[in-house]
């Protein structure tokens, strides 16, 4: 899930913007968690062998090192642990989202995750928060950000 950055000798003489830092580059091990983000679902890895669930995805566990790991579908709630309201950023597209709130959301399941909060309003961002798991469209690709829970 790294960015797409091309490396090819066309792509170097392209104009800067046509750069994307926000795009992942899937391949045959991330293809599934890639294929649910597209039907709104956020897929975690869970180890058989220690009970934990991880992210991001891994063929293996990084807490016992097994290898007895699967692809389970996540709750979609979290909460928040941090956040940085980002007013300038030069890379494409991020300009244009300025300013946006990145975060690190603790997901209901354990791990940490690094996302962006959308759909909120910047003074009502607390530590702690609850959460819910939204998806952004980008260049044919659904990338999970999370947005304030609805109050119950």
């Amino acid at each position: 899930m790294s960015a797409s950055v091309s490396t090819s000798a066309s792509a170097s003489a392209a104009a800067p913007a046509s750069v994307r830092y926000d795009l992942p580059e899937p391949d045959a091990f991330t293809e599934p968690y890639w294929a649910a983000a597209a039907e709104g679902r956020l897929l975690l890895r869970h180890c058989r062998d220690c009970s934990r669930t991880h992210h991001y995805p891994r063929e293996f566990c990084p807490h016992c090192w097994s290898e007895n790991v699967v692809w389970e579908q996540a709750s979609g709630r979290a909460t928040l642990y941090t956040w940085s309201v980002v007013h300038r950023n030069d890379l494409p597209p991020f300009g244009t989202r300025t300013p946006y709130a990145a975060a690190v959301v603790d997901l209901a399941e354990g791990p940490r995750m690094m996302t962006e909060i959308v759909d909120y309003e910047e003074r009502a961002l607390a530590i702690g928060m609850p959460l819910e798991v939204a998806f952004r469209e980008a260049e044919g690709f659904r990338v999970a950000v999370f947005r304030p829970a609805p109050i119950a």
